[in-house]
C-alpha cells in the first residue's frame, strides 16, 4: 500500500476482499511503533460484530475503498484483539501468521566495533572501562 497516505483517509473507507464482496468499514489503523508507516487496519464487520484485523501492506487503495487481497472467511477468522488498544508485538505475530504473511525484517543491528574502531581507540590513549 502506498506508505505515504494520512491513515486518517483510510477510517471510515470502506473494506472489501480478494473478489470484491464488502467486508465492512475502517474503524481504526494502527501505526509501525518502529517507522510510524499504517500496517493494520480494523474493519468493522457488521453492526453488532467485532472489528478484523486486515494487513495494510498487501492491500490496495482504490476509489471504491481498501482492497483486501485475501478471501472473506480468513479475514473473519482473524484473531480478535479488540480496537483501541496497542497491539503487542505477540498480536502483530500471531496477525503474521493467520495471514501467512512473512514478517517483516527486524531493525538492523548496532554495528559492532570494528578492529580498525579499536585500534583508533589505543591510539587516543582510552580503553573500555577506564576512566578518564
Amino acid at each position: 500500500m502506498e506508505t505515504d497516505i494520512d491513515p486518517r483517509s483510510l477510517i471510515g473507507r470502506k473494506a472489501f476482499d480478494r473478489d470484491g464482496n464488502k467486508l465492512g468499514t475502517v474503524d481504526e489503523v494502527y501505526l509501525d511503533d518502529a517507522t510510524g508507516v499504517p500496517e493494520w487496519a480494523a474493519v468493522r464487520t457488521g453492526l453488532f460484530t467485532r472489528d478484523a484485523f486486515v494487513p495494510l501492506g498487501p492491500s490496495t487503495l482504490a476509489d471504491n475503498g481498501l482492497l483486501v487481497p485475501f478471501p472473506r472467511a480468513l479475514i473473519k477468522d482473524a484473531p480478535d484483539f479488540g480496537v483501541g488498544r496497542h497491539l503487542s508485538p505477540d498480536q502483530e505475530l500471531q496477525l503474521y501468521h493467520h495471514y501467512g504473511l512473512a514478517l517483516p525484517d527486524p531493525q538492523p543491528p548496532e554495528r559492532p566495533a570494528s578492529l580498525s574502531d579499536r585500534d583508533s581507540e589505543r591510539d587516543f590513549g582510552r580503553l573500555a572501562g577506564q576512566e578518564d
